[in-house]
């Protein structure tokens, strides 16, 4: 069952077109992050505070078979905004065209988070 309620829209322009564009398009037009060529899904969580909808784009990276969602904030030593509702609603979708696929969301710790042997650097240049 996907997510209901009131959609609340990304303050963040950047967030907000690709999320429009990536939608309306059907995943062909915003599909990578930025133009970097890294490819993304939208990731639709509920609002930890408001408990709106929110929605993503957020980098799609492959491990061992499955993918992980990297919450790097461009590097950053701060969670980006979504961690936090994906910490208090582990409900979340993902629209990768042309299904969304529902997911309960883990918070990586421990060996997990730290089991990816690549640098964070090649997941994310710029990073680190």
């Amino acid at each position: 069952m996907p997510l209901e309620g009131e959609y609340e829209p990304s303050t963040t322009q950047w967030v907000r077109e690709q999320v429009e564009a990536y939608e309306e398009s059907g995943g062909t037009k915003g599909a990578t992050l930025w133009d970097t060529g890294w490819p993304v899904v939208v990731m639709t969580t509920r609002g930890a505070k408001t408990g709106k909808i929110r929605k993503a784009p957020v980098m799609r990276v492959e491990c061992d078979g499955r993918y992980a969602v990297v919450g790097s904030l461009g590097g950053s030593p701060r969670h980006p905004l979504w961690y936090f509702n994906i910490k208090a609603d582990r409900l979340n979708t993902f629209r990768a065209f042309p299904h969304p696929d529902e997911r309960v969301s883990p918070v990586a710790r421990g060996w997990r988070r730290s089991r990816d042997p690549r640098p964070r650097t090649q997941v994310t240049p710029g990073a680190g």
